[in-house]
């Protein structure tokens, strides 16, 4: 029987969660300061990430992960806007939404388009958890909806209710449509 004085060993799949975190703390402060990918990825993994930083400890994260989500929505981010844009309300465009929850809709997005190996349902879970660490409102629940959303037209079928992948290009972005949709869609479809 474990010790209960002794650490719990952290599991892949929390490392990842906190490797989304710590990626979405990453971009927000390149969307905020200014940094750049390269300052910024070296500045988490050499002082932030599962060391203690202001009296606030961050988990320990796969680094390949935070590196990989990092750099992967400033590579496509020009691709990926145009998307989130479009499954936004008409009266909400993406630059009135805070950086913080652009920088969770930003990475959950690359991941929906680029990390297929992972479920869907996974990727929309694990970003509105990091939403709900973020935010007590409905912004959790804007997250999921606009996930839950886009996930129909970039994985092509795993959820009921799909439409043509769209991240080809970002000419190739879904037209808008009126939505009155609350965003709180329901991820297992």
């Amino acid at each position: 029987m474990p010790d209960k004085n002794s650490n719990p060993t952290i599991k892949p799949a929390n490392k990842r969660g906190a490797a989304r975190l710590s990626a979405v703390q990453a971009l927000y402060q390149m969307d905020i300061v200014g940094t750049g990918v390269m300052e910024t990825v070296a500045e988490y993994e050499n002082s932030r990430l599962g060391m203690e930083v202001d009296g606030d400890t961050y988990l320990a994260a796969d680094v390949s992960w935070f590196r990989g989500i990092v750099a992967g929505v400033v590579e496509q981010q020009k691709k990926i806007d145009p998307i989130i844009h479009a499954a936004l309300p008409d009266d909400w465009p993406l630059a009135r939404i805070e950086s913080i929850l652009r920088a969770i809709l930003r990475a959950g997005v690359f991941e929906l388009s680029h990390r297929k190996d992972v479920p869907a349902k996974v990727v929309i879970t694990e970003y509105v958890d990091v939403a709900k660490a973020f935010f007590e409102g409905d912004e959790p629940k804007m997250v999921n909806g606009v996930l839950d959303r886009l996930t129909r037209q970039l994985r092509d079928g795993e959820l009921a209710g799909h439409a043509d992948n769209v991240l080809g290009t970002a000419e190739d972005a879904p037209d808008r449509k009126d939505d009155n949709s609350d965003g709180d869609d329901n991820p297992s479809g």
